[in-house]
């Protein structure tokens, strides 16, 4: 597995950057086949923060994007956790990929009915897509740039463009749950429509088809 380490506006010490390849790369064990995995460390300056330094970690492979990130008053305590975050999303990906193989021993979510989003605030957690080697990015896959509007008042500050591929709402929810997000927007495979599936209270999924 491809693996990048870097700091956002910081330099990643060189022990730092091996630990966190070793760490990432033992990451493998829990799934064969991921290819190439990214590693940002992150610094927050607001001093009221109590875990100012964080570590994003980014492993695609099987069509999939596997994110998390954790934070922690060191680095390397940063790196530890999300370690942890990111192998057991990679469990997670693993049965549903055997369960996708083995019919009988697989497990359907069950959509609950179509409605309004308690919150769309996940768009705002939305990480940078990783491209792959021929300059396309994994299926469902979110891009970002950020932007703003001048003026008074609240503003957009980021926007978000899509690579969709169709997939069934069971997919969705498996890149939503593996992207750490509270809804995911993709074209429904089922219905050639674009759609959106979100967490609801409860831990149900909601599914808003377009007409």
């Amino acid at each position: 597995m491809e693996i990048a380490v870097h700091g956002r506006h910081a330099v990643v010490p060189e022990d730092l950057k091996r630990s966190a390849e070793e760490k990432v790369g033992h990451l493998a064990k829990y799934l064969e086949g991921m290819e190439r995995a990214e590693v940002r460390f992150f610094e927050e300056r607001n001093p009221r923060i109590a875990e100012p330094v964080g570590c994003e970690v980014t492993i695609t492979g099987h069509g999939h994007v596997v994110r998390a990130r954790a934070t922690g008053s060191e680095r390397t305590i940063a790196l530890d956790r999300v370690v942890d975050k990111v192998g057991y999303q990679l469990t997670r990906l693993k049965e549903k990929l055997v369960g996708r193989s083995h019919p009988h021993h697989g497990h359907r979510h069950e959509r609950a009915g179509a409605g309004a989003p308690a919150a769309l605030d996940g768009i705002g957690r939305a990480g940078r897509a990783e491209r792959l080697a021929d300059g396309s990015v994994p299926r469902g896959t979110l891009l970002d740039e950020d932007w703003s509007l001048e003026g008074d008042g609240p503003r957009i500050v980021r926007t978000k463009s899509f690579a969709i591929k169709p997939m069934t709402p069971e997919e969705a929810v498996l890149q939503m749950e593996l992207l750490s997000h509270d809804f995911f927007f993709f074209a429904n495979a089922e219905t050639g429509r674009p759609a959106v599936v979100y967490r609801r209270k409860g831990g149900d999924y909601g599914l808003i088809d377009a007409t």
